[in-house]
């Protein structure tokens, strides 16, 4: 390791321009991506109203233009941060308050444009680098080349570019969890070299800390502090001793700060279950693994999977989980086993409950250890070796640097993304609508169309009216209406619209998240 320490001054200029070009991607064009519904949502968040709220004043039967739904996407003077901690609590309980606190007292200070609101994540996501170089440093003991190498992927990685960019909490989830990890192997380090007893309380405090803070910005932070717990124990050969008592006290502390949101969730279990996060996807097991595949491949190259699916499953995944794979293998073979079992317990314990429940959810976790793991090899392999090995792995890095940057500048320049989930959807479904004349949109408020509408809303011009009814009530169509359209409608409301006005279903659009009828004579 002790080549490790000092980077050529080649690299430290890379690392550093690296970094800037990392800065300018988070920042370039926010305004210029669809909205994706998880952003609907946290605008609701922010504005106070609840989805019950959405439902009884816009889905009343009346026709209504795109302007009535702006109340429910902008900060509402009337309401406050105890109305932003109650619709979550109604409607969102998986989702903890912290980083929509965050989002709210952000937009009271710069504006609720959406410009605004993604430019918080922007700025979060600066919080990466220190909270990267300072794990790196508790992990591998050595001050600049593999921190720097680590820091540098992660500046140019597509899948960070994405999180920085959308209004959501999954980049502070991130730095949460640097920090709790960082925290906690620090706390253990200095366990070792015997300090004074006020100091043990200030360590493992600090641990406590960043621990409650991640559980308060994402629930699934339960699972990377159960992989902390298995890395603790398992470094401490199963037996009970002093540091592990302190361990096991400042995590029962964490949670004991998380329990008033944990009685929220209990208290409502049902919004739980039929949540409106659109990221919340039963996948088959086959689906699920392919999920992963792919994901594996957006932390190094992302051309937008959807449009690209045979490549991917061809040519690219198979170059970059091999990758993954091999840096794992020899950060096993080449370290103490404080430093691999830390990462790799990281990496599975959060990962394998989600690939068994064959959801389709963010794996922050996976991608942080995975682009670790993908630091130290490089940076061993810079500097082992014959000069013919040593330009292998140099060419290696530049692939990963140049094929980063295409990612991240097609990114940048499009308006839709596979991260955007049904927004991308409601893009298209705009514009069939917005190309007819006099457009008449109806639709229920059934399942996640609440959010749907808002966020269908923000696309459509403002001569498109909205008649919107609960259930499968009937709305009342006027005669004059011309291009007459149904988003999302269950088949019974379809049935009674065809045989009360006497009139024509088909259907013209068919996504993966939402569907579009036509009436006709």
């Amino acid at each position: 390791m002790r080549r490790l320490i000092l980077a050529p001054r080649w690299l430290q200029f890379f690392i550093v321009v690296l970094v800037i070009f990392g800065i300018f991607f988070r920042f370039v064009n926010l305004d210029g991506k669809v909205y994706s519904p998880g952003e609907t949502d946290t605008l609701l968040r922010i504005s106070g109203y609840t989805t019950i709220q959405v439902r009884q004043q816009i889905f009343n039967g009346t026709i209504i233009n795109k302007q009535a739904f702006a109340k429910f996407q902008c900060l509402n003077p009337e309401k406050n941060f105890g109305d932003t901690i109650k619709s979550l609590a109604i409607d969102n309980p998986q989702h903890p308050p912290f980083y929509y606190l965050l989002a709210r007292f952000w937009v009271q200070i710069f504006g609720d444009s959406i410009t605004t609101i993604r430019s918080l994540s922007a700025v979060i996501s600066l919080s990466v680098f220190p909270c990267a170089y300072w794990l790196c440093r508790e992990l591998f003991k050595v001050p600049l080349s593999l921190p720097g190498i680590a820091i540098a992927l992660l500046a140019i990685s597509p899948i960070q570019i994405i999180y920085a960019q959308e209004a959501q909490e999954y980049i502070l989830w991130e730095v949460t969890i640097l920090l709790s990890s960082a925290a906690l192997l620090r706390a253990l380090r200095l366990e070792s070299i015997q300090l004074k007893e006020e100091n043990y309380i200030l360590n493992w405090g600090i641990y406590t800390f960043t621990l409650a803070l991640s559980l308060y910005t994402f629930l699934l932070s339960g699972f990377v502090a159960i992989a902390h717990l298995f890395y603790v124990t398992a470094i401490a050969k199963f037996r009970w001793h002093q540091t592990l008592q302190r361990f096991l006290i400042s995590l029962l502390l964490g949670f004991l700060i998380f329990i008033p949101w944990i009685l929220v969730i209990l208290a409502n279990q049902s919004s739980v279950l039929f949540s409106t996060d659109a990221k919340i996807k039963n996948l088959s097991f086959p689906n699920s693994i392919l999920y992963w595949l792919i994901q594996t491949n957006n932390i190094f190259i992302d051309l937008n999977f959807n449009l690209l699916k045979p490549l991917n499953l061809i040519f690219i995944m198979p170059i970059f989980f091999t990758l993954v794979g091999y840096a794992i293998y020899c950060l096993w073979r080449t370290t103490h086993e404080k430093t691999w079992l830390f990462i790799i317990s990281l990496i599975a314990i959060p990962t394998i409950p989600l690939l068994v429940s064959f959801c389709q959810l963010d794996l922050i976790p996976y991608y942080l250890g995975g682009q670790i793991a993908v630091a130290y090899l490089l940076a061993i392999q810079l500097y082992n070796g014959g000069i013919s090995r040593q330009k292998t792995w140099q060419t290696i890095l530049a692939l990963l640097i140049v094929i980063g940057f295409f990612s991240n500048s097609l990114y940048s320049q499009s308006y839709n993304w596979w991260s955007k989930f049904s927004g991308n959807n409601y893009l298209e479904i705009a514009n069939i609508i917005n190309q007819t004349p006099r457009p008449l949109l109806i639709s229920n408020d059934a399942g996640n169309n609440s959010i749907n509408i808002l966020s269908l809303s923000s696309l459509v011009e403002p001569k498109v009216r909205f008649l919107l009814v609960k259930g499968n009530n009937v709305p009342k169509i006027s005669k004059n209406s011309a291009n007459i359209f149904l988003l999302n409608s269950s088949y019974i409301l379809r049935k009674r619209i065809e045989k009360k006005y006497q009139m024509k279903m088909s259907i013209i659009y068919q996504g993966e998240y939402s569907s579009l009828w036509k009436l006709s004579k």
